[in-house]
């Protein structure tokens, strides 16, 4: 039982920080009311640590590889239980923004080196069983956040969303002191600032236009403003690392179609898999007029079949080929995208969602360890913090470019049924339903078109929830095809007679069963395909 503890330690800090991405929507509106603000402003609640989550995650993780990434997970679990204490206490709404944003930063760092700390802890079978709990654990997590969020909300206070953190926390620094280990030691070289810096001031430049688009629309100029300054900033990133001596992201890992090819996933799987769920969640309060705990509570088939799938496959999945893993993975969620499309119209109500959600946590339960267990498998073991980084943060990306996205989609669709119902301001009412506002919209009507109104955002609520799921999926479908391609896969070389015989014994290649021992010994990749990759790139760093 002990074997597993490691395991539990990384758990309880992937649970926190998943959670807290979604756990405060549902308290928003009690917020509010307590701390006597505007829903506007205290939106960057929700905000704040998004975007210190997406553009640090990176930078946390280079820092790891050189300072430890022990030292940083247990550095990272402090500042968010620190920053969860802040939050819960905050007097008001400009406190409470600074303390997600600082627990932003704690969790960058606790989400950096989970992968890193998994594969120094386990190895074979049981890293393929870590891998499957830990997805189990990370794809239940969102779904989960709104539930606990009504639960506390409703029935204790929202401070209580923040102040639960804190014992798990305690728990969680005092077992990893105890239980986890480095897979080696710290490096002794410069930390890459420049880099850091440029690359976080680009990530968080895309994810704020993201969030501004989401809420005031394409055609607003600052969001391109910001657009251009990510790009410009992610030029100089470049520069900067292809000169650098101890450069924070090792750029010929670009070269890797199959480390691509993993980026392309985490980006895309968030997108397809989590993102509707914002709509629907906005949907179901302010239009069908369930409470914040029966809208979370909707969320309950993606969240068991997201676990279940993770952890009763990922042992076995582990060792097949990782294109046709995630490929499926991502193909099921794509598959549930469209089911919940097709399902979702006319007098639809929560019922119509189930079906979706439960094939879509299938394909997060089976997709989500297996973008850890090969990220880590393509680097060398000095640069897994730096691996594990990009990964997550292309996944916070993809969560903020889809809910921005689809956004779009909703207020589109939406607005095409009103104004076909011939509702005027068919414009102003759509954005009202995407933003939560449609209470607020039928109580400004005059009573004798209040019912009229009432039927008509009814429908443009279903219509816009239909055309997110049928995006959503048609995405995961397309990103299947795309992770297959590029991570397929070399062919091998078709070899002459001469080629065919052995080699000469060299005493710095290892016979099979003496590499086999060597693969357990430093907990690297567990199949041909992934060391293939492996020597691959670091014979190009």
């Amino acid at each position: 039982m002990r074997k597993w503890l490691p395991l539990l330690t990384v758990c309880l800090g992937t649970f926190m920080l998943l959670i807290d991405v979604t756990i405060v929507n549902v308290a928003l509106p009690s917020m509010v009311v307590d701390l006597h603000a505007s829903f506007g402003a205290l939106q960057w609640v929700v905000d704040a640590y998004a975007l210190a989550l997406a553009a640090l995650v990176l930078g946390a993780g280079s820092v790891a590889d050189i300072a430890g990434h022990r030292r940083a997970y247990i550095g990272g679990l402090a500042l968010f239980a620190l920053s969860s204490l802040m939050c819960g206490l905050s007097p008001n709404p400009g406190v409470l923004v600074a303390a997600r944003a600082v627990q932003g930063v704690g969790a960058a760092a606790m989400f950096a080196t989970n992968f890193p700390l998994l594969n120094a802890s386990y190895a074979g079978r049981d890293r393929g069983t870590a891998y499957g709990v830990w997805g189990a654990v990370a794809g239940a997590s969102s779904a989960i956040g709104p539930i606990v969020g009504g639960v506390l909300t409703q029935y204790v206070s929202w401070r209580w969303i923040f102040f639960v953190n804190l014992p798990v926390s305690a728990i969680a620094i005092v077992l990893a002191v105890v239980v986890l280990t480095d897979s080696r030691s710290p490096r002794r070289v410069p930390v890459d600032v420049p880099g850091i810096v440029a690359f976080s001031a680009s990530a968080a430049s895309v994810t704020y236009a993201l969030i501004r688009a989401n809420d005031d629309g394409w055609s607003n100029p600052g969001v391109w403003l910001l657009l251009a300054a990510a790009v410009v900033l992610l030029a100089v990133f470049v520069a900067l690392e292809a000169r650098s001596k101890h450069p924070m992201f090792d750029l010929a890992l670009l070269r890797n179609r199959r480390f691509v090819g993993v980026l392309v996933a985490g980006l895309l799987m968030t997108f397809a898999a989590f993102s509707a769920f914002t709509y629907t969640s906005i949907w179901l309060q302010s239009v069908i007029r369930m409470t914040p705990l029966q809208s979370g509570l909707t969320g309950i088939p993606l969240s068991i079949t997201a676990f279940f799938a993770s952890a009763l496959l990922g042992r076995f999945l582990h060792e097949r080929r990782a294109d046709l893993v995630l490929g499926t993975g991502l193909a099921l969620i794509g598959l549930g995208g469209l089911v919940g499309a097709l399902m979702v119209h006319g007098p639809a109500h929560w019922p119509q969602l189930v079906a979706g959600f439960a094939i879509i946590g299938i394909g997060v339960g089976i997709s989500t360890p297996m973008l850890g267990s090969v990220s880590m498998s393509l680097v060398p073991v000095e640069r897994t913090g730096m691996a594990a980084g990009a990964v997550n943060t292309t996944r916070q990306l993809g969560y903020a470019f889809g809910i921005a996205a689809l956004g779009s989609v909703f207020v589109a669709r939406a607005e095409h049924e009103l104004s076909g119902q011939g509702v005027a301001a068919h414009s102003k009412v759509a954005h009202a339903i995407a933003g939560g506002q449609a209470p607020g919209v039928l109580g400004a009507t005059p009573a004798p078109a209040r019912p009229a109104l009432d039927s008509a955002v009814h429908t443009a609520g279903v219509a816009g929830v239909q055309a997110t799921f049928l995006v959503a999926g048609v995405v995961g479908i397309l990103a299947a095809v795309l992770v297959v391609i590029l991570m397929r896969p070399a062919k091998p070389a078709t070899a002459t007679p001469a080629e065919e015989s052995p080699p000469p014994e060299r005493p710095d290649l290892p016979l099979p069963a003496e590499a086999s021992e060597r693969a357990e010994e430093t907990e690297r990749a567990t199949t041909p395909e992934q060391a293939e990759e492996r020597a691959t790139v670091e014979s190009g760093s």
